[in-house]
């Protein structure tokens, strides 16, 4: 398997974080059922006792919560994950009805998860860890997307990008979509796993292809789209039929582009 081209990123991850011949999976939730808290130390005497601690911490950070009345038995999963998130990080906002700019970022993400697993426990960990590691490894990288996208359309449909310019649109593409949420809420579950998958193995680059072969794909309807308000709401809604055909082109571009970028960010 190590040798295949085409081999699922992910694999490599649950290696490096200690796994030894995870078979590749399409689900996460599969995958979970065997390893039930996403990152676990490499040693599996300890899986046990580390899920137990982390089960443990995921109580008592929503009973602080509770008591601080910033949650309840009716507020809503993603919400709960958000705030325990920003108590975590020491960024919890005074005002338990204030939802900063950036949470959108993280609920869209979680609203994702929720979809691929089943656990709060499990989910949570997975949301908080991804969108550490992301933000860590790539918060920088990730304001230049946008002008990495502008490059690669110019050398693959530059008639599009001209189109995009001319109407004011290029400067109001759903960037914070596909940047800052990694395509949760605009790819399904399905089409979402594959481009995480690369994401989580060492590089965001993918999402700039991924962005610019759903412009490729629908360049037809776009060079007929003249307002930018038009332009931003087909992409922020795309048709969900064909997007495995788009995650599998934009990985075929991006080995164009990067060569075999198991790391390239």
């Amino acid at each position: 398997m190590a040798d295949d081209p085409q081999r699922n990123f992910r694999s490599a991850y649950y290696e490096k974080m200690g796994f030894r011949g995870v078979e590749e999976k399409k689900s996460l939730e599969i995958l979970l059922k065997d390893n039930p808290l996403g990152i676990l130390p490499p040693h599996s005497d300890s899986h046990a006792l580390v899920g137990g601690y982390r089960r443990e911490q995921y109580q008592d950070i929503k009973e602080a919560l509770e008591v601080m009345r910033y949650i309840n038995s009716s507020t809503p999963s993603t919400l709960v994950y958000l705030r325990m998130f920003q108590l975590e990080n020491q960024v919890l906002p005074r005002c338990s009805e204030m939802l900063p700019p950036e949470s959108e970022d993280f609920l869209a993400v979680s609203r994702a998860m929720e979809e691929i697993v089943d656990d709060p426990v499990d989910c949570y960990w997975l949301i908080k860890c991804f969108i550490t590691q992301f933000y860590t490894k790539f918060g920088d990288s990730v304001p230049h997307l946008p002008k990495s996208l502008e490059h690669y359309l110019s050398q693959e449909e530059p008639r599009l990008l001209a189109h995009l310019k001319s109407t004011g649109a290029l400067l109001q593409l759903p960037y914070s979509l596909w940047f800052r949420r990694c395509f949760a809420g605009c790819l399904p579950e399905c089409s979402l796993q594959r481009v995480w998958d690369k994401v989580i193995s060492g590089s965001c680059k993918i999402l700039v292809f991924v962005a610019l072969e759903i412009l490729l794909s629908y360049k037809i309807m776009l060079l007929g789209i003249n307002r930018p308000e038009g332009v931003v709401n087909f992409l922020s809604n795309i048709p969900q039929e064909n997007t495995d055909a788009i995650v599998t082109k934009a990985v075929e571009l991006w080995q164009k582009y990067c060569g075999n970028p198991v790391h390239a960010v």
